[in-house]
């Protein structure tokens, strides 16, 4: 056998053991579902899906949010309406003060991954919605790439669940 065809052997040997895989397969392999979604990621959308199947979007189009997840386990989140009402504190009205309560929420705690569920849990230390604090909310990731979070929440407070969409954040 010529040093040529003992090569070639060799090359295939390998890339049936499996040893040998594509540069971005073996790196897709290696980061843990936590180590992709780390950092900062912009909102996109919630599309709430009703119990009786109807859909609505209950942010403006041109909401705001952050995502974030540090790799300690702690995480922040938020998300504000576009459509907030411009006021001084100590002159808003209830109406002002409704309309601010219902366009923001925003909480912060820690977090877990489940590589296997393919799940977040959120454990809510403290929230904009007071009902929050103290529970644990679960997210299913749908899809992830370097650029896009998707999950869903599976039972809102509010009935029914929602599918979102997050951008990493440049």
């Amino acid at each position: 056998m010529n040093r040529r065809t003992a090569l070639a052997l060799a090359a295939i040997a390998l890339l049936c053991s499996g040893l040998v895989l594509p540069a971005g397969d073996a790196a897709a392999q290696q980061k843990s579902l936590k180590d992709q979604i780390i950092g900062t990621w912009a909102f996109g959308s919630a599309i709430n899906t009703r119990p009786d199947g109807s859909k609505i979007n209950t942010w403006d189009p041109n909401a705001t949010g952050s995502l974030i997840y540090y790799p300690n386990g702690r995480f922040s989140f938020m998300i504000l309406r576009s459509d907030i009402p411009k006021f001084e504190r100590e002159k808003a009205t209830p109406e002002q003060h409704k309309a601010t309560v219902q366009g923001v929420i925003a909480y912060h705690g820690t977090y877990t991954v489940s590589e296997a569920d393919k799940t977040i849990v959120h454990r809510v230390q403290g929230s904009s919605f007071a009902a929050f604090n103290g529970t644990e909310q679960k997210r299913i990731i749908t899809s992830i790439t370097a650029d896009e979070l998707k999950y869903t929440n599976p039972a809102t407070s509010f009935g029914g669940k929602v599918d979102s969409t997050w951008k990493r954040a440049k």
